[in-house]
């Protein structure tokens, strides 16, 4: 069990190191779109709808990192007013519904980015990249953050001893 939540936990700490990196090279190409359109005067075509993937990719890369960092939103009110049993109670049933829906939602993901790859989707832009690239991000950072979920509920089932 407490080698599962090393090997999660830096995945979840690459997928959050990719996440960065993604949006470094979105500000990057932002900057140099704007140089192309505004110095130069010239037209862009890949610029846009890459930055937009890219922030996309990154917003399901990094978030099995925020998870693991205790990052997203969470309301807490019941679990601070609440004893200790009845708090680990409400966060294991909390981590559980979180990792019921992420697990649909990878399921989800996973078909369509199965559908464009075998389907040979591309994008209707000019670009027109395989679609499958750009929904890859979707499966496999809800796939980790379901992995992470079950390191969560593990490390919170080793706190009671």
């Amino acid at each position: 069990m407490n080698a599962y939540v090393r090997i999660v936990s830096a995945a979840s700490r690459v997928g959050g190191f990719v996440a960065i990196m993604l949006i470094a090279v979105a500000a990057l190409i932002v900057s140099q779109m704007v140089f192309l359109r505004y110095v130069l005067n010239a037209s862009t075509i890949w610029q846009t709808e890459f930055v937009i993937y890219a922030l996309v990719a990154a917003t399901f890369l990094g978030s099995p990192y925020v998870l693991l960092e205790k990052g997203h939103v969470n309301i807490d009110i019941l679990q601070k007013v609440s004893g200790p049993r009845v708090r680990l109670a409400l966060e294991i049933a909390s981590s559980v519904v979180g990792l019921t829906f992420c697990m649909l939602f990878a399921w989800s993901g996973w078909h369509h980015f199965y559908e464009a790859w075998a389907n040979n989707w591309t994008t209707d832009t000019v670009w027109a990249p395989p679609l499958w690239i750009l929904l890859l991000p979707i499966p496999a950072g809800v796939g980790l953050l379901c992995l992470q979920y079950v390191a969560e509920i593990f490390k919170l089932g080793g706190d009671r001893s």
